[in-house]
């Protein structure tokens, strides 16, 4: 089975495609990112569901992978190209932006010589459950089962065999050969037929012209942008939300039971996301990422959850597909998300900072309308902020007092106490400010431990979290503050492997789950904020560009790495990796957060902590 890092992405801002070095998709929900697949091989075997197209007799001392793959310069178009014996062949792989109908093409292109294809189409609906009845139909196939149809047009040879469609064929130096699938809800027509080589040239266009709205120079301005457009696949359109992840179920430790569904947009997300959007000057995206928001917690401040759906769906239930053994047999694979119901308390510091960074980057005079949805939310926040709760990383195990919750509640109190006091709004501005006080003294008191000299992840205990390197970040104290410094060394002593940042030691049994995870990709972006706030530049430098090292071949990061054998572990790619990513990149440079008027070692945590200000107009620089 392909690694985790073989594959490359291809989209069109409603669902995406995996792509593997081997030339062989084996992941695609149809229509929508959630949606079931219609290949799932990359949880079981070809069986579940793939589509093949690679020379016929591959370089086998390369394992059947490619000799080379890269993205057409600044889009979301796949070139991967094979070396072979008579010649070389490039296939195009890219899914055309979506108007009324879904596609996906594949263009092989002869470079030089001769060389024997194969195609072989592996059409499984319903996570590999369902074998369609195939007919031929013009020049292709018709593939019809339950809700769904798919048709496949080629010019190439196409046959049957045991419950597949091959094409064999030779492709010759300046021949292009294209194969499109289209999908379309089984009760309707045919979907239209498109023109392969019009479409390749208007996806590239698309991506292209998208990508030069970006205001991002500098050093670091390639991994940057390609976050970007990653970030960009990974939106579903129609509503603006951003998924964390195009997978299901890729595992956080191979052969483990970690495996979690992400095609659904968290909360949690929200600064990030209008962080790196704004910082890069996609004011449209970070707008339309604020209505899916204000769309998504509309209702009764108590009901507020951590995940929603692509459409702000509430209901999310989870179960297992036992007829998927799971990627290299990391069973069970699951769909759907138990954690939507939990109770996490930051989520609602991190709503109320999302919201407070669009206000500040709004043109004067804007009117605030999301302003009686932010009352409401800071009004349920002050009878609840001291509860105990689930934590930032949706633990199975008893509710407890994390310090990270806490620290989040400050900034909703904080966050809310400058709306009323900077921007005029309505509000008890004294009480919020009192509440903002009452929970940094506790906070202070009862989350450090001052034997350990360091914060610890909830109140007596004496575990560490990754979380913690945010306390500076959001502004609850600066980061030459002792406490900050004697935190951040802590968790490098004590929370790393192989340099790398882990989320927490899930030796402790907390998290009421089984097994282990790899590094957590995001908290080693956060260490280098904190190593570059602490004034530890050359640490922060050569740790960043450590971890741009872990992207794979395509600039693409998956959640977690495991160091012990070198892989990327987790869903793939993680939107949550690349945010911070585009952060730390500016912050090199300019030694501030991209959207915030603190500067690095700055001062927070005082009354009126300055923080959020609209980005700086002009272009962005991310150069170390």
């Amino acid at each position: 089975m392909a690694r985790i890092e073989d594959y490359a992405l291809i989209g069109d801002l409603h669902t995406a495609a995996l792509v593997g070095r081997n030339g062989s998709i084996d992941w695609m929900c149809l229509p929508r990112f959630d949606s079931p697949a219609c290949f799932a091989g990359l949880l079981a075997d070809p069986e579940a569901g793939r589509w093949l197209v690679a020379p016929a007799n591959p370089d086998p001392a390369n394992g059947g992978n490619c000799t080379r793959r890269q993205y057409r310069e600044d889009t979301l178009v796949l070139e991967t190209e094979w070396d072979v014996e008579g010649g070389s062949v490039r296939v195009i792989d890219f899914m055309p932006v979506r108007d009324d109908a879904v596609d996906l093409v594949r263009i092989v292109e002869g470079i030089s010589g001769e060389v024997d294809m194969k195609m072989e189409l592996v059409l499984r609906f319903d996570y590999g459950r369902v074998v369609p009845w195939v007919r031929k139909h013009g020049q292709g196939i018709s593939a019809v089962a339950g809700p769904d149809s798919a048709y496949i047009t080629t010019h190439a040879p196409l046959e049957g065999r045991d419950n597949r469609t091959i094409s064999e064929f030779t492709v010759k130096a300046g021949q292009r050969v294209p194969f499109v699938l289209r999908w379309a809800p089984s009760p309707e027509p045919e979907p239209r037929r498109i023109d392969p080589a019009r479409a390749l040239a208007n996806t590239t266009t698309f991506w292209r012209e998208w990508i030069d709205r970006s205001e991002i120079t500098g050093t670091y301005k390639e991994p940057v942008e390609r976050s970007l457009i990653t970030l960009k696949a990974l939106t579903y359109a129609p509503t603006g939300g951003i998924v964390a992840a195009a997978t299901t179920s890729l595992p956080e430790q191979l052969g483990g039971s970690r495996n979690w569904d992400y095609r659904y947009c968290w909360l949690r997300d929200a600064t990030l996301t209008l962080q790196s959007l704004l910082a890069a000057g996609y004011t449209e995206e970070a707008s339309a990422w604020r209505d899916w928001l204000l769309r998504a917690i509309a209702g009764d401040p108590a009901d507020l959850q951590i995940v929603y759906g692509l459409d702000g769906a509430r209901r999310l239930p989870e179960m297992d597909l036992p007829w998927l053994g799971g990627y290299e047999g990391s069973a069970p694979v699951r769909i759907g998300n138990a954690a939507a119901p939990q109770l996490q308390l930051d989520v609602w510091g991190e709503v109320l900072d999302g919201l407070s960074l669009t206000r500040a980057a709004s043109p004067a005079g804007t009117v605030d309308s999301s302003w009686d949805i932010q009352v409401a939310l800071m009004e349920y926040l002050e009878g609840a902020w001291d509860q105990p709760d689930n934590g930032l990383w949706e633990m199975r195990g008893p509710r407890r007092h994390f310090t990270h919750s806490k620290v989040m509640a400050w900034v909703a109190a904080d966050r809310m106490v400058k709306a009323v006091r900077k921007s005029g709004l309505p509000g008890p501005g004294d009480r919020w400010a009192d509440l903002r006080s009452t929970i940094h003294t506790e906070v202070m008191t009862k989350g450090f431990n001052e034997d350990l000299n360091t914060f610890v992840q909830s109140y007596g205990s004496k575990e560490l979290d990754a979380s913690l390197l945010l306390i500076p970040r959001v502004g609850f104290l600066p980061h030459h503050h002792s406490r900050v410094v004697g935190t951040v060394e802590a968790v490098q002593e004590r929370l790393t492997e192989d340099g790398l940042v882990l989320r927490y030691r899930t030796e402790s049994g907390h998290d009421g789950l089984p097994g282990d995870e790899g590094v957590f990709l995001a908290c080693s972006f956060w260490m280098v904020d904190a190593l570059l706030g602490i004034g530890k530049r050359s640490e922060a430098t050569s740790l960043f560009e450590r971890l741009l090292s872990l992207r794979n071949d395509v600039g693409l990061l998956s959640e977690e790495w495991d160091p012990r054998t070198q892989r990327q572990l987790g869903n793939t790619p993680q939107a949550f990796s690349h945010f911070p990513l585009i952060h730390c990149a500016l912050q090199l440079h300019h030694g501030q957060a991209p959207g915030s008027d603190t500067p690095i070692g700055g001062h927070g945590g005082d009354a009126e902590m300055s923080r959020n200000a609209a980005p700086t107009p002009g272009k962005q620089t991310a150069q170390g």
